[in-house]
């Protein structure tokens, strides 16, 4: 009996070691498949700060690359948001001017955020923003209209097997994280303000 026990509790403990294995790969998969991505340059992620376009940088007149232009709201975005153009055919080492069009459909002022992704991941490192309404947060009055800019090029050594990339923003709501940040720095102002007359009364 006592063999059978020491038995049950050696595989009772095994399981538990296996199962919190398990769980701690699954948490540990996430950051994992980033850093492949993020190596492999397939998450579809493009560059989140202004590009500079290369000097000397020559269009390459013989291949045509198929931009498509894709827009999403979030659900609590009382906006509509469209591309000027939902295609364009471009030379990889050409730079190309476009834009989307936002209206702010609601009575408030409203702030949006967009966030960009490239498909196929692959050609993500190859596209790169110049100018970009998503490098900033959008703040629109109510019932206004605006003309946000895009400036990007295709890298010209882009692979031969990409004929295709479609570039998508996804549009959020941030107001309230703004009025938060902004209340948060009144308070802390507002804070400094009177240390600073408290030091200045006891010298």
């Amino acid at each position: 009996m006592e063999q059978v026990e020491k038995k049950n509790k050696t595989l009772i403990i095994k399981l538990l070691v296996a199962v919190v294995g398990m769980f701690g790969f699954g948490f540990a998969l996430v950051p994992l498949y980033d850093v492949m991505c993020d190596a492999l340059g397939i998450n579809g992620k493009t560059n989140t700060v202004s590009a500079i376009q290369p000097k000397g940088m020559v269009p390459d007149t013989s291949r045509i690359v198929r931009v498509e232009f894709m827009s999403h709201i979030n659900p609590d975005m009382p906006w509509t948001f469209e591309p000027e153009r939902k295609v364009m055919e471009v030379h990889p080492g050409q730079v190309i001017q476009t834009a989307y069009i936002a209206k702010n459909l609601s009575g408030a002022f409203t702030t949006g955020q967009a966030v960009p992704s490239v498909s196929p991941g692959l050609g993500a490192s190859y596209f790169n923003k110049i100018e970009c309404f998503c490098f900033n947060q959008q703040p629109l009055n109510a019932q206004s209209e605006a003309s946000m800019p895009l400036i990007f090029y295709i890298e010209p050594n882009i692979p031969e097997s990409i004929h295709t990339l479609t570039l998508s923003y996804t549009l959020f709501n941030i107001s309230d994280k703004v009025k938060t940040d902004t209340a948060s720095l009144e308070s802390n102002s507002s804070e400094n303000m009177e240390i600073s007359s408290l030091q200045g009364a006891n010298l």
